[in-house]
């Protein structure tokens, strides 16, 4: 198995490019692996960020720490078209970018004013990463599917070394097309033995397409709270996601920890030993250091790595729940039934079913805190994880 790496989003407000100069600077020192970034067009209220215009300004302010997209909405976009920006990118920075992609879902709006039916994200999500597979090559490619065709379409020059293009998503036309397509998989949500299922399963889909999946490199996404005391890292969590998903918190939180870098470690391990080598850390803390100094502190106790000697103290809390002890009883994912899709490609209702921008579940609309565009660019813009 790969060693396990912790990347972390950056948890800015607007980030101005000094502002992101300096928190690059302090994760570098803090030892984080990497920095997440998420992808989207127009979320709701109109927020959102390129994946990979982002990403490239985050390269191009530091020149050692990786990037990792996760995730990026691939089919509302031309393959031909990401296929330049990508081989752009690898000129820029080779070796460090990780390409994470995903048929997104939870605004079904977003999705037809860039002109894409919802119905189609799947299919779309197939050949666009067929057509990237083959434009790598830097060799010429001609290609007839039901959404895009084309004629010696070519890309040079090829990124060298390779992107990996990991595949997300909860559902298990998702997972098969993680198996056959991509270089991994980037879950969300799912418990540890779920988890080991989909690697499994994962295994068996790339085995059966004639691929080696023992270079694939497994990651999941994960909201987690930081704070002095367990009350406190559990509301700065629970506001952030009520706030981004407009849903009550109860039914994430089995799958998000909280508390201090030792129990969130603790929750973590599991998800180690089912398979999963790289983690995109969503923070919520206190503050902005705050949140770093906690994903760096994360990372050593998950790769089992000395403290370095002008790393801060993190705060303290309480005792952090297990993914299965965690939330509601029932089996692990039950509490996110109505999140995603189980059997299908249609994760539309990772967002709660209903007309746009209603709510679902037991609370009330007054029930939750009321979406802002700040708050919603802050999580969006920089920190955005999407599936």
């Amino acid at each position: 198995m790969s060693p396990v790496r912790v990347g972390t989003f950056l948890p800015l407000a607007q980030p101005a490019a000094a502002q992101l100069g300096t928190a690059l600077a302090r994760a570098a020192e803090e030892g984080v692996d990497h920095v997440s970034v998420g992808d989207h067009v127009s979320f709701f209220v109109g927020a959102g960020s390129d994946g990979l215009i982002t990403a490239t300004s985050l390269l191009s302010l530091q020149p050692n720490l990786p990037v990792y997209v996760a995730l990026y909405l691939l089919p509302l976009r031309h393959p031909v078209t990401v296929a330049r920006q990508l081989a752009s990118i690898a000129e820029l920075a080779p070796g460090r970018l990780t390409f994470g992609v995903g048929i997104g879902g939870e605004d079904r709006h977003e999705i037809e004013v860039c002109g894409v039916d919802p119905r189609t994200r799947g299919r779309r999500m197939d050949e666009c990463l067929q057509i990237l597979r083959a434009l790598a090559c830097g060799e010429p490619v001609t290609f007839d599917g039901e959404l895009f065709s084309l004629r010696d379409a070519l890309i040079l020059p090829a990124p060298s070394p390779a992107i990996p293009l990991v595949v997300g998503g909860r559902s298990e036309a998702a997972v098969r097309r993680a198996g056959r397509l991509g270089d991994g998989w980037l879950g969300i949500w799912v418990s540890p033995k779920r988890y080991a299922t989909v690697v499994d399963q994962i295994r068996e889909e790339a085995a059966g397409a004639g691929r080696d999946p023992s270079g694939f490199e497994h990651a999941m996404n994960v909201w987690c709270g930081f704070g002095a005391t367990r009350e406190a890292a559990r509301e700065r969590l629970a506001a952030a996601m009520q706030t981004v998903y407009q849903m009550p918190f109860e039914p994430f939180e089995r799958y998000s920890p909280y508390g201090t870098p030792e129990e969130v470690a603790d929750f973590l391990h599991p998800y180690v030993e089912a398979g999963c080598t790289r983690f995109n850390v969503i923070p919520c803390a206190s503050d902005h250091e705050a949140a770093v100094a906690a994903v760096g502190e994360l990372r050593r106790l998950l790769t089992d790595e000395p403290k370095p000697s002008h790393a801060h103290d993190c705060p303290s809390g309480d005792h952090a729940r297990g993914p299965e002890a965690a939330g509601a009883g029932g089996s692990p994912d039950a509490s996110l039934a109505n999140l995603g899709a189980a059997n299908h490609d249609d994760e539309s209702l990772t967002y709660p079913a209903g007309p746009r921008g209603s709510f679902a579940g037991k609370a009330s609309a007054s029930s939750l805190p009321k979406r802002s565009a700040p708050l919603s660019a802050r999580i969006t813009r920089v920190a955005r994880v999407s599936r």
